[in-house]
């Protein structure tokens, strides 16, 4: 029995960051507002893969990051595999980093999420206006990009104990 009750504590455990980074996708299908301008949505999955590629790699399979982008594609209603593409991508170069920005303070770690979430906002932009056939307004993913880098450090406030608990070995 107690193989069993340790081999679910680490499958729970292991699954932090995925089942995380999931509900993160269900709250950015909820309307996000800000008065007297267009529907932002904080690109939450943006976030947690770019921390959880740096600070817990081995939690985080592509697959995951795959289906999480084809999950955020259907609730959004954005062209399907767009986000995952994009997602793979940003997954693809912070492990290419990892090295650099393992044990680096906050504030480099913000710095370099500062780099890819431009990029993001711009390939997104790209796919989007040539999956539409035109040029899609720039302004909402400006805005996106602006308000993801402005709640990046709360949402590692959150990630961190997660972190230590998704990595946590039962005694």
């Amino acid at each position: 029995m107690g193989d069993w009750l340790q081999w679910a504590d680490r499958s729970v455990r292991g699954a932090i960051p995925v089942t995380v980074t999931v509900m993160l996708v269900f709250a950015a299908s909820l309307p996000w507002r800000l008065p007297a301008f267009v529907e932002v949505t904080p690109a939450f999955a943006v976030m947690a893969i770019f921390y959880w590629t740096i600070y817990r790699p081995e939690r985080f399979p592509y697959v995951a990051t795959f289906g999480i982008g084809v999950l955020q594609d259907l609730l959004a209603a954005t062209p399907l595999g767009m986000t995952a593409l994009v997602l793979l991508i940003v997954q693809g170069v912070v492990a290419s980093q990892r090295t650099f920005f393992r044990g680096k303070p906050f504030l480099v770690v913000w710095w370099g999420f500062s780099l890819v979430m431009p990029a993001v906002g711009l390939l997104s932009w790209i796919i989007s206006s040539a999956c539409f056939g035109a040029l899609v307004p720039p302004l909402p993913i400006v805005v996106q990009v602006v308000l993801t880098l402005l709640l990046f450090p709360i949402f590692v406030l959150l990630f961190r104990p997660l972190g230590v608990l998704a990595a946590a070995r039962p005694e």
